[in-house]
């Protein structure tokens, strides 16, 4: 069995500053970019060496604005880097040039290590080491050859069960005890890397998110030989296993001992099955097993810039949100409001499809009602907490204020989405704070505010979309009438649908935004 790592997977919550760490700070090179073969709305990137060769990756898992993990017992810890021993001070230089949160140098087990940061707060070390596995260096990062990474070092796994982790490790990942220090015992592997197994008794247990290390990956040399780890596992009964085709290669899943994931991968077929050595990482790639449509998964996946590239800037706004922007934006905008239990990538392909030059802003909702992102709390599929909904609209006005000066929004070419919680919340807005929205398409939604404002909404259009086969169809009237006595411009339409949204809401909703300039 080849020996040594393959690749470290770790979760991180903000997308753009995990790659201008990981490419624009380290010089790693973004060798594959796809779609999470269990979570195809999830990102997941691929850094490594010029070839992506195994034993140079790092991978990471897109939980965008997701919650954060906690470092504790029964996972890894720390990644590190092996670097050439005389570029510390290289990196120690770099390292405060760049603001990064560093700490060292200092000496573990005979080697200069310099700890740092990342965005996530991820411990990376940077580990001066004579000898390494053969690699590629990638000129593109920036990094000289002499003071580049040269792959990965190795991990740092926390256990409350050291002997049998590292015992685990030996006899099924091919590596071997080296020496010990503390409460760390070094294990090491033919191909010059490293597991150091940290007794880890009296910490916390760990949580995933955001943050934290989700799993490490050791080499088979092909599926061969993870099938035969897989039948040794299961002759000694130890734990739950699961194989699976990652496409690039051929994995085993299963936990050691104390507790940490640990996965069994094969060198090949490698990263170049689907690109050239040359064109590594530029475009995205959807596992083929995934029967959504996916155009529409590729909107709902965060966008982000490599170093010199347009790339947008989030600002802390009141709502969580996320834009996706066309490859020619035509200066129109659509703000999208998603129904009960969906999220701010939720509507994305279908403003895709309505405004397909568009930038579009998606928009999470504040509260948690049974479990459920919405925008409002409900008592019952009538009632609303009148007192949230006073607030939350007074949340909503501040962040689309924001959107000009933030994201270059033109108010007059901006029109607003919503489905269901979405577009109850829109029509509550609109009766609030009447000059805020001009252009409104609200889909199977209702009137929520008890009380009736007295406003103008003169020169303000809506679409209203309802549904024959709908507990809230017969309930829309009330909202549109309130509008029209108000002063809008309502086209109302009773489609022969339920509430879910299809492919005659697209073509309604596309030819209503381009006839109102949108």
């Amino acid at each position: 069995m080849t020996s040594g790592l393959h690749h470290i997977t770790a979760i991180t919550r903000k997308i753009q500053a995990n790659v201008d760490f990981y490419v624009g700070f380290l010089g790693l090179r973004l060798v594959k970019r796809t779609a999470g073969f269990e979570d195809a709305q999830q990102l997941h990137l691929f850094y490594g060496d010029g070839a992506a060769s195994p034993g140079s990756l790092v991978t990471f898992l897109a939980w965008e604005d997701g919650s954060l993990g906690r470092v504790g017992h029964g996972a890894p810890s720390e990644i590190s880097f092996a670097i050439a021993p005389e570029a510390i001070g290289f990196w120690l230089t770099r390292a405060l040039q760049f603001n990064v949160k560093l700490s060292g140098p200092a000496q573990e087990f005979g080697e200069p290590v310099l700890r740092l940061a990342d965005p996530d707060g991820i411990i990376v070390k940077l580990v001066g080491v004579e000898e390494t596995s053969p690699w590629i260096w990638w000129k593109g990062g920036g990094i000289s050859e002499t003071d580049a990474i040269r792959g990965l070092r190795g991990a740092t796994i926390l256990s409350e069960k050291p002997v049998e982790t590292a015992e685990f490790l030996i006899r099924h990942m091919g590596l071997r005890f080296g020496p010990k220090e503390g409460n760390i015992q070094r294990l090491v592997s033919d191909a010059q890397d490293i597991v150091d197994v940290r007794d880890a008794h009296g910490f916390w247990t760990a949580a995933p998110g955001a943050g934290t290390i989700d799993h490490i990956a050791f080499r088979a040399s092909d599926k061969a030989h993870v099938e035969a780890a897989h039948a040794a596992l299961r002759a000694e009964g130890d734990g739950e296993m699961n194989m699976h085709d990652r496409h690039y290669f051929y994995s085993l899943y299963v936990r050691e001992p104390g507790g940490t994931l640990i996965e069994l991968a094969s060198d090949g077929p490698g990263f170049t099955t689907d690109e050239t050595v040359e064109t590594l990482g530029t475009r995205l790639f959807i596992p083929k097993h995934f029967n959504a449509d996916h155009d529409a998964l590729r909107v709902m996946l965060p966008q982000f810039g490599l170093p010199g590239e347009e790339r947008v800037i989030y600002r802390d706004l009141p709502f969580v949100h996320r834009i996706h922007m066309p490859e020619r934006w035509d200066g129109s905008t659509l703000v999208l409001l998603h129904g009960t239990g969906a999220n701010e990538t939720s509507m994305l392909p279908f403003g895709r499809k309505v405004a397909p030059n568009a930038m579009l802003i998606g928009i999470r909702g504040r509260s948690t009602d049974e479990g459920y992102p919405r925008f409002f709390r409900r008592f019952d599929q009538v009632t609303f907490d009148q007192k949230e909904i006073f607030s939350e609209t007074e949340a909503f006005v501040a962040f689309v204020e924001e959107l000009a000066p933030a994201y270059g929004v033109d108010p007059s070419r901006t029109a607003f989405v919503g489905y269901s919680n979405g577009g109850n919340m829109i029509g509550a807005v609109m009766q609030l704070h009447p000059t805020l929205i001009r252009k409104a398409v609200l889909l199977r939604s209702m009137n929520v505010l008890e009380e009736k404002p007295v406003v103008d909404l003169s020169g303000t259009q809506v679409l209203s979309l309802s549904a024959t086969d709908d507990f809230y169809g017969p309930l829309t009237p009330e909202l549109e009438n309130r509008l029209r006595a108000a002063g809008a411009e309502v086209a109302a339409k009773k489609l022969d649908a339920n509430h879910g949204l299809g492919r005659e809401d697209e073509e309604i909703v596309r030819n209503w935004l381009a006839e109102k300039g949108v």
